[in-house]
């Protein structure tokens, strides 16, 4: 998917809503686990009911990982099940050496056709440019994470001052543009959303922490939104796990909904 079509999208649902997909077996309600694939039929059921209000979805793989050859089946379900016109997020946080970072994309792009695919920058270039071939697909890449421990590193700060997340902002420009790179930002921290929408004022944020995790998205947008919104904010639990009873995926449309609401009126205050 292309930026102007990504964007679209945003314009025709007047929404930045990011649907993330973690599917729990100890979570999902009790009634699916009757049927022959249970995470499907739950994702399946989130995705029919969220779709109107949500402009990304984001399965994370490691709940599809951890199930076996089983999970990777029911992931590739999930990634052919999700509407084409809405954009799709292997969040995989994949890092390693060249050869194998062009396998991991692949993996993602050619074999399970996803739009994007998220990337730890540790090991630096030629561990980001493999994902970056690929005609319109993304690479989102860690910058500035919302968990406890980001601090061990993240904001550690060299000689002159600056802080770990800016270099790889800065570096990471030279590899990729706008137009296939993206950035995640947790929503923890307003006021370090507009520090990094300045060091990349043009690029799209990934943005998780909204809702259960305590993130504003007032916040997000004032200081993240950019002339094309630029902002794809995420939730999952709060959506997914609304209800634990039969009636779990028209709760989730629920949540999803009030969550639109609230995009479109920032959409209309901030562009």
């Amino acid at each position: 998917m292309t930026r102007s079509e990504l964007f679209s999208q945003i314009q025709q649902k007047s929404s930045f809503l990011c649907v993330g997909l973690d599917p729990d077996l100890e979570k999902i309600p009790r009634h699916l686990l009757s049927e022959p694939d249970p995470i499907f039929s739950f994702c399946k059921a989130i995705i029919e009911e969220t779709a109107d209000f949500a402009v990304a979805y984001k399965p994370n793989i490691a709940f599809f990982e951890a199930l076996g050859a089983k999970g990777w089946e029911t992931l590739a379900k999930v990634a052919e099940f999700i509407p084409k016109d809405i954009f799709t997020i292997a969040d995989a946080k994949r890092g390693d050496i060249g050869n194998t970072s062009k396998l991991y994309a692949k993996a993602f792009f050619e074999s399970m056709n996803f739009d994007s695919v998220t990337v730890a920058p540790y090991m630096g270039k030629d561990s980001v440019s493999p994902f970056l071939e690929f005609d319109n697909k993304w690479v989102i890449l860690l910058a500035l994470t919302s968990n406890p421990g980001s601090m061990d590193f993240q904001l550690i700060e060299d000689k002159a001052g600056k802080p770990l997340y800016q270099s790889v902002l800065e570096k990471s420009q030279e590899w990729g543009s706008p137009e296939n790179l993206m950035y995640v930002v947790g929503a923890t921290r307003g006021e370090l959303i507009g520090k990094v929408r300045v060091l990349a004022p043009d690029h799209f944020f990934l943005v998780p922490g909204v809702g259960v995790q305590g993130g504003s998205l007032s916040e997000v947008a004032q200081f993240g939104m950019n002339s094309s919104c630029g902002l794809l904010v995420n939730s999952s639990r709060g959506i997914i796990y609304a209800s634990s009873e039969k009636d779990f995926a028209q709760a989730a449309r629920r949540e999803a909904e009030k969550l639109q609401l609230e995009m479109k009126d920032l959409l209309e205050k901030y562009l």
